[in-house]
């Protein structure tokens, strides 16, 4: 979705790489794996299916369901990186930089990227997860950096200016708010409000609120030190006390009971977090306001965070980081096995198209996969890698681009915009979370637009507990796509009710992991500050090392492992 207005950038779609479903053991009471259950409204001609993610692959290597015929000798490369999302990429561009080019890129999927990858439906653009990325702020050195190059950027009286053509277009986000009183189930009546913060009906105790919590947070942004990236900033016992606390039980303690505020608050961790506020801590309910611009009231600074998108989302970025890297980026190579020894890295892959395992023999690795797949890839077990693999929660999404025929009847007020939010507490059918509404994928289009119109419609599915994310997990799993495509326009035509009989094509990607969830304990474990140090020939790269998961985490992360790579092989002055 969109910078949340006020002060709250949502790090949603700007994930790390999917790494399969694990199933689960239970289904929420009336799940049913997500089966739609009302009156069809998907129309049989409309046409689609899940796209983007190999899940088959990912299972195959779980289950120990790959061939064991080997496709060709050995091949050696200075450097194997295992993973081709943000990170992957950023550290083979940092090792590229620097002279070292005897590398190569492994990745389960077709195309690199990650989950900031791009989507075309009828040659139209649009995203398959991460979708934005906010202007860097000051401890985004690395990022900052990589844009200036781009011509994204540009440095002007102390402050990062962004290139107008690639700056999110206005109208940027929009509210809608549903009446009181409903004509029916199913079908809202309401009006389009601008920005994310609801500002109407409000009572004195809703905005005396309000004025608290930017002061709460303004205090912790002057007390504690928060940054982004998270690990620019030494972690204290501040920092960790905030980390053994959810969200919810510090708002509670705070004495938080607004209920437009809790919304916010809640949504933008599901937003930023993929999971509601009674799942993440009180340290990441806290850092995204903390770490950039604090909570601007109404009236307050600038109406809209400045934002870099493009039609396809991230994946522009993503396709500038792979550019130069040619043929080493091997794409259809699952990992399957990683063994260091005292003078080089074994590494088995499974190449997907040729059905056969690669063996690759490298001086220095860079794993730049979720922490728990990162543990069952290793032949040998590494102590921090033991203790954080287990305590790791990843939420699930689901990422639907919906192509219709023309533009559908809109509802009064604000008109459509980039980011388009209903204020909602409810989910549809089975589906018991709130969805987080839709982008207009084709706002950032030069030209002017006309025919067909095109929604990517976003769904975090992490839940407030454990149980309920497992459960959408399996649910995403094992549910088809007729199943969630009939869930997303459920949603969709509450507020659009025209909207299904207008619809072409439906393409959806379901993420099994798609980001790491900052649970309390998470943050300030001392495992996962040491999985940043070099082990041995192994480095670690991906944003899981943040507990969190946004594209300056993990491009960052990746820049420090491929430094770590140069330091290990004497190219260390060749890094700037």
């Amino acid at each position: 979705m969109s910078a949340h207005e006020p002060g709250l950038n949502s790090a949603r779609r700007r994930w790390l790489s999917a790494a399969g479903m694990g199933a689960a053991t239970s289904l929420l009471p009336g799940l049913s794996a997500c089966h739609h259950t009302g009156p069809s409204i998907l129309r049989p001609e409309v046409q689609g299916g899940w796209v983007g993610a190999h899940v088959d692959r990912g299972h195959a290597w779980r289950d120990a369901q790959t061939p064991a015929a080997l496709c060709a000798p050995p091949r050696r490369v200075h450097t194997l990186i295992i993973g081709a999302g943000v990170a992957g990429l950023s550290a083979a561009r940092t090792l590229m930089r620097a002279g070292l080019d005897d590398l190569a890129v492994l990745d389960l999927e077709d195309e690199p990227g990650g989950n900031a990858r791009g989507h075309l439906m009828r040659g139209l653009p649009c995203p398959l997860g991460a979708h934005y990325l906010p202007m860097p702020g000051p401890d985004a050195t690395e990022v900052a950096q990589w844009l200036e190059e781009l011509g994204l950027i540009r440095h002007e009286h102390g402050r990062w200016v962004g290139d107008e053509r690639h700056l999110c277009h206005s109208p940027q986000e929009r509210l809608f708010i549903p009446d009181a009183t409903q004509d029916k189930p199913g079908l809202w009546r309401g009006q389009w409000r601008e920005g994310l913060l609801l500002q109407q009906g409000l009572s004195a105790d809703d905005l005396a609120q309000y004025r608290r919590f930017s002061l709460d947070v303004s205090a912790a942004a002057r007390d504690l030190g928060f940054a982004m990236p998270t690990t620019k900033r030494a972690w204290h016992a501040g920092l960790a006390a905030l980390d053994q606390l959810t969200f919810a039980q510090w708002l509670r303690y705070k004495r938080y009971t607004s209920k437009p505020l809790l919304w916010l608050l809640d949504y933008a961790c599901r937003d930023d977090y993929g999971a509601g506020l009674g799942r993440v801590s009180a340290w990441a309910g806290l850092h995204y306001f903390a770490s950039r611009h604090g909570f601007e009231l109404p009236g307050q600074g600038e109406a809209h965070d400045a934002v870099l998108t493009w039609p396809d989302g991230n994946g522009w970025l993503t396709r500038q980081l792979a550019r130069d890297l040619g043929e080493r980026v091997q794409t259809g190579q699952v990992a399957l096995q990683v063994e260091a020894s005292r003078h080089e890295v074994a590494v088995q892959s499974w190449h997907a198209g040729q059905q056969c395992r690669q063996a690759w023999l490298a001086q220095q690795v860079i794993l730049c996969v979720p922490l728990f797949v990162a543990h069952r890839l290793l032949r040998t077990p590494l102590p921090p890698l033991q203790e954080m693999a287990p305590r790791m929660a990843y939420a699930p999404w689901l990422v639907s681009n919906v192509l219709l025929s023309k533009a559908f009847t809109d509802r009064p007020g604000m008109p459509l915009s980039w980011d388009n939010v209903p204020y909602t507490s409810e989910g549809v059918a089975s589906v018991p979370m709130p969805a987080l509404g839709y982008v207009d994928a084709r706002h950032q289009s030069l030209a002017q637009v006309a025919g067909p119109m095109l929604l990517t419609h976003y769904w975090a599915l992490g839940g407030q507990d454990a149980a309920q994310g497992q459960a959408m997990r399996s649910a995403l799993l094992k549910g088809a796509w007729s199943d969630w495509a009939q869930h997303v326009l459920a949603d969709l035509s509450r507020i659009h009710p025209d909207l299904p009989g207008l619809v072409q094509q439906m393409d959806l990607m379901r993420y099994g992991h798609a980001m790491s969830i900052p649970a309390p304990g998470i943050r300030g474990h001392a495992a996962l500050a040491a999985l940043s140090a070099p082990q041995g020939r192994l480095h670690f790269a991906h944003s899981d090392l943040s507990a969190y998961s946004v594209l300056e985490e993990a491009f960052t992360h990746g820049v420090r492992a491929a430094r770590q790579v140069l330091a290990a092989s004497g190219m260390a002055r060749q890094m700037a």
